[in-house]
Formats: structure tokens, sequence, C-alpha cells
């Protein structure tokens, strides 16, 4: 039986020729926290380090993605039990997962880039053109996910880029060259889905029935082109149940404003045809007054 980074080999090198729409599929229960997958992105993509500090959350210092983490191996920790712990089918004591950008199906961070900085390559990638980028942050806060960061030397936005460079050059991206267990598989991404199917298939077999794909197609993201293998809650690895688009509530935001706006329209044209058929407050105020009244006056 081959393995799941066998089967990806196969069809890798004609990636590049078929400009086939490519994807991460990271295995949390192959994970083994060595952080070789950040090493590699900051040696290659030139990355700035994220500061030399003793954070105190586990063995965790990155802590999160942004401007300058683009891979981040995040160690999960849960309540020990007592001839529990590893891998155990019963129970997992202590995991990792190297996360990264989803490269959202529908991406956030795209949809609201004012100035076409951030594109959809070939690949389905979404990649942030730095020389074109303005620093106005509506990438930042339209993510789901918190991953895009502003760099707070000159104010640009940055995150994963697939290693565009190295996809258009036939090469797969750094991380998961430099992936030790095959944790970080790469390839087409239909395939990647395929080989996901077989292996929580397998580890449901070996009795790790927890063992679930996070790939959040029917939320308004539509589905990663980088998903995961966890086992448990996936909130626990920073993965939102739910994640939700913030251009999803524009629909409600604009029907409001037509609404508002048609109450004003109303109400003007309403105030317009009173006063042309004399029906105005301030014309009946005078009328009234201009009446006469029974001895021969007038009010």
């Amino acid at each position: 039986m081959n393995t799941p980074e066998t089967d990806n080999s196969v069809h890798r090198s004609s990636l590049i020729a078929h400009r086939s729409v490519t994807g991460f599929f990271t295995d949390s229960t192959l994970c083994i926290g060595c952080k070789a997958c950040e090493v590699a992105c900051k040696e290659w993509n030139d990355v700035p380090h994220d500061g030399f500090r003793w954070s105190g959350n586990s063995y965790d210092n990155t802590l999160a993605l942004g401007h300058s983490t683009w891979r981040h191996v995040k160690f999960v920790e849960r309540e020990p039990q007592t001839g529990r712990g590893g891998n155990a089918p019963e129970r997992m004591a202590w995991e990792f997962s190297s996360d990264v950008c989803k490269h959202c199906e529908n991406a956030g961070c795209l949809e609201s880039c004012p100035t076409g900085s951030i594109i959809r390559t070939e690949f389905g990638s979404v990649y942030v053109q730095p020389d074109i980028c303005n620093g106005c942050g509506y990438c930042v806060v339209s993510c789901p996910f918190g991953v895009i960061d502003r760099r707070q030397e000159d104010g640009r936005a940055f995150k994963c880029t697939f290693c565009y460079d190295r996809q258009k050059a036939g090469l797969e991206p750094a991380c998961a060259k430099a992936c030790p267990t095959g944790s970080i598989l790469f390839g087409d991404l239909e395939a990647l889905e395929r080989i996901a199917d077989r292996r929580v298939a397998q580890l449901h077999s070996m009795g790790m029935q927890d063992a679930t794909i996070y790939n959040p197609k029917d939320s308004s993201v539509g589905g990663t082109h980088a998903f995961f293998l966890v086992r448990g809650d996936p909130r626990a690895y920073n993965l939102p149940a739910n994640p939700v688009m913030p251009t999803t509530h524009l629909k409600d935001a604009w029907t409001a404003a037509a609404i508002g706006a048609a109450a004003i329209a109303i109400g003007t044209i309403a105030a317009f045809a009173l006063c042309r058929t004399g029906f105005s407050p301030s014309k009946r105020a005078r009328r009234a007054k201009a009446r006469p009244t029974l001895g021969g006056g007038r009010e």
C-alpha cells in the first residue's frame, strides 16, 4: 500500500505543466513540532525574525501567524491522564499542527483590497504583491482566520505566498520540502482531498475516532486550499468552526441603507405634494386666522 507521501509525489512533477490547482494537506497526527517548516519558510522567503522571546505558552514562542510568521507550529497541550498519552487512540495529551494561510476559495482579503495588490494565481492561491500594497489594512480585518498582518516598519501586509516563485519553477513549497515526517503534503488539490479521506479512514480503523478533516466548504469562505487533519475540536488548533467573510454582511447593510433612502425619498415627495395642494400646516394656519367671525370681524 502506498503511503500518502508517495501518492503525492506521483503527480507532483506534472503540476506546473498542467497548471493544476494546488493545495496543502497538513496531517496534525504526523507533526512532531520540529518547526523545520517555519525555518525553511523564513530562509527561502527572507522573512525577518519574530523576536527572540520566551512566551511561557508551552514551547510555542511564535504564538500565531503574522507579518513575519508565515508558517506557525502550534503546540496543543491537553490535560494528561494516567496511563494514557502520546498519540494514544483514547486520548492525545500533546499534539502539534503547522498552521498557514488557508488560501480561501472566497478570500475576504482579496475582495477587500482596494489597490489590486492581492490576486488569485493560476495555481488557485491568494498572493499579495508587496510593491502594490498601500498599507490600508482592509485585508487584515477581512480575514476570518486572522492570518494576514501588517509589518510595523512600512505598514504593508504580508502572509504566506504559497511559494509562488517555487511553484512557477516546478518546485514544491519550502515548508513541504523540509517536513521530515510527511505531515505537510503539497500537490493537486483534488488528489490531496482523496489522500486525506483515506488517511481519516485509516486512523478511524486504528481507534482514533476523533480524527476529522477541517475544510469549511459549507461556510462563506467556500473551502480552503490549505486544509487540515486534526483530532477533536478544531478550535483547539485555532481553526474557527464557522469562518465568516465580512462581505456576507454587506447584503443586510445595503438593504438597510436602501430602506432608509426610500423612506427619506417618500417623505420628501409627500412633503412637496402637500405643499403644492395647499395642505401645508403654515397655509392652513394663515387661512384659519383670516376667516371672518360672526361679529363681522376677523379672528
